[in-house]
């Protein structure tokens, strides 16, 4: 050995060994059981999911959905918010830049965190104890100062964490009826559909309806096909691939 190289027991190495193979070999088992040429119907691709759904907690079942757009352009930007009927089945903390009244309707509806100025000078200082930051329209111009600490959880009009219904808002989240979808750089848009204990028919609903969502925002720039794959799986499982056609006209398009 070199001198002054850092010195691992073998036998913690073995474990990290075994550990990495066990992992391996048991997704690439669950991945025999899913043909990646063959798109199913909505209701044999979640049973699928649901079936290689094996890990040790409840996984989530998300979807992901490529579309034919140019996400460098700024016109076929496709990003928003849309319920689900049934929900995701994650909670989540909530914090709401609101004063006055509004303040007031957001601690009723179960908001964790609620503040107007002491609140942004608070994050400013660098705290993020939350998962979603919520304004009320009238805070909206004091939210500038905040952009560059919280990034992409910075709340604006399109995705409808700024709002005039921040009481709304808070419940449809803490709900957890309320997703936002947004498109990667890569065209693609995952959403979570709730959890593998949820019923087939409960994750059907909540598919259809973020679907619908998706195909409706579609950009008027955006030319030729629009869906281009769907994939369902659990956090942890491998992805099966739908039928684009029949999945879409099950959604009403």
């Amino acid at each position: 050995m070199r001198h002054g190289a850092s010195r691992v027991p073998r036998r913690k190495l073995l474990r990290k060994q075994v550990k990495k193979n066990k992992t391996s070999q048991r997704y690439a088992e669950l991945s025999k059981s899913v043909n990646k040429d063959t798109f199913l119907d909505i209701e044999s691709a979640i049973a699928l999911v649901k079936k290689t759904a094996t890990a040790k907690f409840v996984e989530t079942v998300d979807m992901s959905v490529k579309l034919g757009i140019d996400p460098r352009k700024s016109d076929q930007n496709v990003r928003g918010t849309t319920n689900i009927p049934h929900g995701t089945g994650k909670v989540r903390k909530i914090a709401v830049l609101a004063k006055g009244d509004a303040a007031k309707d957001a601690e009723n509806a179960g908001a964790d965190t609620v503040g107007a100025e002491e609140l942004i000078t608070k994050i400013q200082g660098g705290w993020k104890d939350f998962d979603i930051l919520l304004a009320h329209d009238e805070m909206a111009p004091q939210i500038g100062k905040i952009g560059k600490v919280l990034g992409p959880k910075t709340p604006n009009k399109r995705n409808g964490t700024v709002t005039a219904s921040v009481a709304t808002a808070v419940k449809e989240i803490k709900a957890a009826t309320r997703v936002e979808y947004r498109a990667d750089k890569g065209g693609v848009v995952n959403m979570p559909l709730g959890k593998v204990n949820f019923t087939e028919d409960q994750i059907k609903e909540n598919m259809l309806a973020a679907l619908d969502a998706i195909i409706r925002a579609k950009p008027s720039s955006a030319k030729g096909r629009y869906i281009h794959t769907i994939t369902l799986s659990s956090t942890m499982g491998p992805g099966v691939p739908l039928d684009v056609s029949l999945a879409s006209k099950a959604s009403g398009h």
